[in-house]
């Protein structure tokens, strides 16, 4: 949203003498006696004219003196949105194909292809929102920090492979870092949102601990069991989302994963806080330009008469 203003508004009291003159001033002339008046004569039509140019140019002046602002609140600091960060889990079992049954996708893909894919979709549509990314298996790590650039975030998640964090599943490593990923946040509302097709067998972080930390930092956690039926600890993904007012979904299919992911974003938002951020763009040299033109205009017309 674009709005325009002056930045030294008060500089508009120099049009008060322009108008006082105007309206007081009366302009006099001397008589003069001169032979051959024909060569000397002036129209009447150019003084009037030489007055209106000179008046516009004051007042551009003017204007350009007053410094004509557009300033955009366009704010990426300032909006209404959650902070959020994908725990995606890259382990072992994620490299297992035939999870896009339906083909939803055009082609056959692993597990953690499709989870990258339908992640990059989610982040697109969170428009108003800050998105991180971390990714699990015998650790877990930071690949993305919490950022409104979600472009760059997306273009990242082409570059993460499966078992790049190793062929484990550390469930509460991926809560702890997840945690971590909120370090500089000041969004009301924190989500976790981590998926995973396996059980935790990995990281010195147990998911007891995890969950307990979400808490005190007051993040909810959503989880994703994806895979067939008890593929995933079921029990352990339900009892983390209930201890942190989150929510327990499953994926059999590509198609219900996307379907996980569209209800996620239908999410209440929440307002975001940081430091305010302008942009100003100045228009001053338009009317300095103006000016300057119609100056020239004067000049000209007064040297051919």
């Amino acid at each position: 949203m674009n709005y325009y203003l002056f930045e030294y508004p008060y500089l508009v009291l120099l049009l008060i003498p322009l108008l006082f003159c105007l309206y007081r001033c009366k302009e006099q002339i001397k008589s003069r006696y001169f032979v051959h008046l024909q060569f000397l004569s002036a129209k009447k039509s150019f003084f009037k004219l030489q007055w209106i140019l000179k008046i516009i140019i004051f007042v551009l002046l003017c204007i350009a003196l007053m410094s004509p602002v557009s300033i955009d609140k366009q704010n990426p600091f300032n909006r209404n949105g959650k902070d959020i960060v994908l725990a995606i889990d890259a382990s072992g079992s994620m490299n297992a194909s035939g999870f896009d049954v339906q083909n939803v996708l055009g082609e056959r893909l692993s597990r953690f292809e499709i989870a990258k894919i339908v992640a990059s979709e989610f982040i697109q549509k969170r428009v108003m929102d800050n998105i991180g990314v971390v990714i699990f298996g015998d650790f877990a790590f930071i690949a993305s920090p919490v950022t409104y650039e979600k472009e760059i975030v997306s273009d990242m998640l082409g570059y993460l492979s499966q078992g790049m964090a190793g062929q484990n599943t550390a469930i509460g490593e991926a809560i702890a870092i997840g945690v971590r990923a909120f370090k500089y946040s000041s969004a009301q509302t924190k989500i976790i949102i981590l998926l995973t097709d396996g059980e935790h067998n990995s990281g010195a972080i147990s998911p007891k601990d995890a969950v307990k930390l979400a808490q005190e930092n007051k993040i909810k956690v959503y989880t994703i069991a994806l895979g067939n039926k008890g593929e995933a600890d079921e029990a352990l993904l339900k009892e983390m989302a209930k201890n942190t007012d989150g929510v327990f979904f499953e994926a059999k299919s590509a198609e219900e994963l996307q379907e996980i992911y569209a209800e996620i974003d239908k999410l209440e938002s929440s307002k975001i806080k940081s430091k305010e951020y302008r942009e100003k763009d100045f228009h001053y040299q338009v009317f300095l330009l103006l000016a300057c033109g119609f100056l020239l205009l004067l000049l000209f017309r007064g040297a051919r008469k």
